[in-house]
């Protein structure tokens, strides 16, 4: 259902049958609820200093490899909103590492 390299790739997908008021029946495919670990349980492998216009994709795809990787630094920086690590010139960016 996602790709392999996605945040939700190793969730467990679950099939609800739901039947409407007027008797008519699906399916519903969903992926159940992703924890987050606590940033402070991410070894922290190299800190980034933002600079002016930089893109978090492009952090990304400096420090991991891959820009598609954004979400891994969110979760290391406690981020709900991937602007939210680049949004303020001077912000220190956690490169972390986590076995999970």
């Amino acid at each position: 259902m996602f790709d392999p390299q996605s945040r939700y790739a190793h969730l467990d997908q679950v099939t609800l049958d739901v039947t409407a008021p007027d008797g008519t029946s699906r399916q519903i495919r969903y992926a159940r609820r992703r924890f987050v670990q606590s940033p402070r349980s991410v070894t922290t492998l190299v800190e980034h200093t933002v600079t002016a216009d930089e893109r978090l994709d492009n952090i990304t795809s400096r420090y991991v490899g891959d820009p598609t990787q954004f979400w891994r630094l969110c979760d290391t920086n406690a981020a709900m909103r991937p602007t939210d690590l680049t949004e303020e010139v001077g912000r220190i960016i956690r490169i972390g590492f986590s076995i999970t």
